[in-house]
Formats: structure tokens, sequence, C-alpha cells
């Protein structure tokens, strides 16, 4: 969601913190966000970044699937969208939506222009460590490691079913390529939900390497115990392969809920496991500390 002004700002304040903490940026692919909201008292009427075609009317997923609206018209060659029954809550630039209709194709090219100069900009800081969002095909991460180089270090997020058929059919593992099961958006863009725990298994069997993000430890969040569930699905997680975790935006933004979530992973990492885990703290820009704890 930053803008490239405002990633200047945040590149200032990287180079004056000195930090020695790796540092990761989340660059964009293919998915969808809202470029431009027009003002119409009547309906919400949005610019997208890539153009679309979808079979009409259908649902437009918003905030996680917290909220929904009935998508009517689209137009504009596939880059505006006018909706006839409208969500109950503001639609801001930059956020992302989801439309899980099967007809739903995204055209243009896999990053957009705002999109390369934010990559460029950050290659040329000296970044070689990246997040890759909504990895879907070998072309996307052709594309992307021609602008930061092959020897980039790249966790290709899979967050759609397009993903899941490619991690299934076409991903070569290879050293500095890691699959991340990108279970925010992923669990939202599944048809079915109980598909989440093939697709976490399918992950992990192509990628013995893979990290497995957001959606854990949620249950600290207005309460500083971790339910029972959580920690049972730390297990499970770990039990399946998953030696890699990461936590969500909304903990890392609050001081004592990320405490809470890291001295709960090193109550898990000390009494279960037999070897170590590595946890992944993200903020919700797109320039992420990511630290380990062994």
């Amino acid at each position: 969601m930053i803008s490239n002004p405002e990633l200047e700002k945040e590149l200032v304040l990287v180079k004056d913190s000195k930090t020695e903490i790796p540092m990761y940026f989340d660059a964009k692919a293919r998915q969808l966000r809202v470029e431009e909201v027009h003002e119409n008292p009547d309906y919400l009427d949005i610019s997208l970044n890539h153009p679309i075609s979808v079979q009409t009317p259908c649902i437009v997923l918003f905030k996680q699937e917290i909220d929904q609206a009935m998508l009517a018209e689209v137009t504009e060659g596939g880059r505006r969208l006018k909706f006839s029954l409208n969500p109950r809550y503001n639609v801001r630039p930059g956020e992302s939506l989801h439309i899980r209709h099967s007809s739903l194709q995204v055209h243009g090219p896999n990053f957009t222009d705002i999109e390369k100069e934010k990559i460029r900009r950050v290659r040329e800081f000296g970044f070689r460590r990246y997040f890759l969002s909504y990895v879907e095909n070998q072309s996307i991460i052709d594309e992307f490691l021609e602008m930061v180089g092959s020897d980039a270090e790249v966790f290709l997020k899979i967050e759609n079913e397009r993903g899941l058929e490619f991690v299934a059919s076409e991903f070569q593992k290879r050293d500095g390529l890691y699959l991340v099961a990108a279970r925010g958006d992923l669990y939202v863009e599944l048809d079915r939900p109980h598909k989440i725990l093939q697709a976490l298994k399918l992950i992990i069997s192509k990628d013995p390497e893979a990290c497995v993000g957001s959606r854990i430890l949620l249950s600290i969040i207005g309460d500083p115990v971790p339910s029972c569930a959580d920690f049972l699905e730390l297990a499970w997680l770990y039990d399946i392969g998953y030696r890699k975790m990461m936590l969500c935006d909304e903990i890392c933004l609050r001081e004592e809920w990320l405490g809470t979530a890291i001295n709960a992973f090193d109550s898990f990492r000390n009494s279960y496991p037999e070897d170590q885990i590595t946890l992944d703290l993200r903020d919700e820009t797109e320039i992420s500390p990511i630290e380990s704890i062994a």
C-alpha cells in the first residue's frame, strides 16, 4: 500500500537506523488492489491496479472477507468497477479485494509501472531479500528475478487457487527460492474453507523449507492468553513439516500483542518440538524486519 514518495522516506529511515536485522521488501505481482475511489453518493465506484474480466453480477470481498459488495458492471477496459450493493465499510486506495468467481481473469502485465519503480528503487538501495505476492506461474518468478537479480533470496507467496496449481504441477525447488503458505489471502481465495488443510500440506511437500504465515496466534488480540486451539495449531503445522512461521501485520503493530506472541512461540519451541522454529516478524509496511529467535 506504500506509495513511491512514502517508500523514499522509509528508505531514509532504514539507512539512518543502521540496523543489522535482515530486511525484506514485499513486492506485489498480480494482486488486485484499489487504485482510486471515485466520488459517487449512490454506489461504490473504484478503479483497479490491473484490468480484469469477470461475469457480472458477482460478489466482491473486502477486508479479508469481513465485508462484501455486489459488482454490477466492469468498464474502461476492465479497470473500473461499479457496484449495485455497497459494502458496509469505507473502501480506500491501496486496499486489496477478492473475486472468487470462476470466470475472473486478470489481464495486463505481471507488474504495474508503479511497482516496477518501487522494485528498481529498493534494488538500487541494496535489497537482496524479497517476498513476492500472488505467485501464479513461472513467468512471474522469471520476470521478477530479471529485475532483482538471480542471486536474490525470494519468498514466493501462494495466495490463490492458481498459485496452488502452479505449486502442484510446475514449481521447481532451488536455492534462494522458498514457498510461503500465505494463509491470510489464501484462505479467503479458496472456494471451500476446508481446502486450506490440503493446501498447506501441498506447499510443504513441494518445499521442505516453506514458510507458513498469518492467522497464527490470533487469540491474543484482545486477550493476553493464547488459546488452546492456537497451541494445537502450532503443533499441527510443526508436525506436517513447517519450521518457519510468520505473524500477521495486526499482531506486529501492537507491542504488547507482539511480546505475548513471541513468548508463546518461545514456550512452544522449548516444550514441544525436538528442533528449532524460526519466527518471522512483520509489520504492515512493505519493508519488513525479519527476526529469528532460536
